[in-house]
């Protein structure tokens, strides 16, 4: 990553904001894809093209399964095309239905994998601290039409994984984890995906361990697994013997070479990824307005996000304004997961009012903002971030009113 060696100057001295100079000549992106040995990854591709076997359960998925299942401790891992798809075809063979609680503060395809299939995704609210679904919330939710509960593990740390299931068993529901940020993780030294009725996990290129695009279903229960290998291949028993419904939601062998490359990396993902989030820890210190997400240090994380909330009353500026002045820098942060499932379509149609039961949803997505972390970062484009948060806070007024300018 190169930086140029002014534009702070004309930044910290001058504020002069949105000058068309750039802080970094190149965009730094949330999720920008981590790789491992390239050279390992085309072997494996060569070899794959000369077997002329590039789908339909070859040799690099059975290596990748066994593996996932064991680093994971579980005993099926079903590799999938995505993890939209592998969270669709989990609820089809969990027999969900009617209604399911999911968080509103969680990326849409956590409704969307409901709806598709015609069931009704009530929204709960959230803790505030954690980001997690609110168990003391969940009971509230729970109808005649509830067949099943969805934790999201937001930004890699696990739900409330024992209040959900002791809700769940007395209220004899269904649990499904959505994992997507969680590989890699545990839970009271426990590693997520031992969880629930089956967990979900996203290998989609912008998580910090990726097999180009894919996902994942993992789960302890023989019959469950059995169900969903049939349904992610159109429901194929044999050679010509359908037995249910299915469809395609196989991951490739190209993908999966990918993820057998990035495991032996995937340490040093972590490595660096921790790396990064100590360096932002110590650069954001004092900052006013601005609360880093923490980690635990009794437990296992991959750090992939960087997680800040943006205090307007404490910093000067509200989250939507320092976004404005980094991606004016290059610096290209996300407001995740702005502004709630609630409020897209279709369930805005739908509940139009969710807003009056979701208040704590509603204040998390005006503050949080995902900054850039991964291998592609260094310390030093770190500090110049930090540096450039610390400046816009520091002259908020001014920052305002060139904003206000523009």
């Amino acid at each position: 990553m190169m930086i140029n060696k002014s534009p702070l100057i004309y930044f910290v001295t001058d504020l002069a904001i949105f000058s068309g100079e750039k802080a970094f000549a190149d965009s730094l992106h949330v999720g920008r894809p981590n790789i491992g040995n390239k050279q390992h990854y085309l072997q494996l591709i060569n070899d794959m093209l000369d077997r002329r076997w590039l789908s339909n359960r070859g040799p690099y998925i059975e290596q990748f399964e066994r593996k996932i299942a064991d680093y994971l401790g579980v005993k099926h891992c079903i590799a999938m095309c995505n993890g939209t798809v592998a969270l669709e075809i989990a609820i089809r063979a969990l027999d969900l239905k009617g209604e399911v609680i999911v968080p509103s503060f969680t990326f849409v395809a956590t409704a969307h994998a409901l709806k598709w299939q015609e069931i009704s995704a009530v929204f709960c609210d959230i803790d505030p601290v954690t980001h997690h679904i609110d168990p003391a919330k969940i009971e509230k939710m729970i109808t005649p039409r509830t067949t099943g509960i969805i934790g999201v593990h937001t930004w890699g740390r696990a739900c409330d994984v024992e209040a959900i299931e002791e809700i769940a068993k007395t209220k004899r529901l269904k649990v499904l984890y959505d994992a997507a940020h969680a590989f890699a993780c545990t839970h009271k030294r426990r590693p997520v995906g031992q969880f629930g009725n089956a967990e979900v996990f996203s290998f989609h290129a912008t998580k910090f361990f990726n097999t180009l695009e894919g996902g994942a279903v993992v789960t302890n229960d023989d019959e469950l697994a059995k169900k969903i290998r049939l349904m992610k291949n159109f429901g194929f028993a044999g050679y010509d013997d359908v037995v249910l419904i299915g469809t395609n939601g196989k991951m490739n062998e190209a993908s999966a070479a990918m993820g057998l490359v990035n495991l032996e990396s995937m340490e040093e993902f972590v490595t660096i990824n921790r790396r990064n989030y100590e360096c932002y820890k110590s650069c954001l210190e004092g900052i006013r307005g601005i609360r880093l997400h923490c980690y635990d240090d009794l437990e296992k994380y991959n750090y992939q996000y960087i997680v800040v909330e943006v205090d307007q009353e404490q910093a000067g500026l509200s989250r939507d304004e320092l976004q404005k002045v980094l991606w004016a820098e290059n610096v290209l942060v996300r407001r995740y997961f702005y502004p709630g499932c609630h409020r897209m379509e279709p369930y805005r149609s739908y509940y139009p009012n969710a807003d009056l039961l979701l208040r704590k949803t509603e204040e998390v997505v005006k503050k949080v903002l995902v900054l850039p972390t991964g291998t592609s970062i260094t310390p030093t484009v770190i500090d110049t971030i930090c540096s450039i948060i610390r400046v816009s806070i520091n002259n908020a007024s001014e920052v305002r009113d060139r904003l206000l300018s523009k």
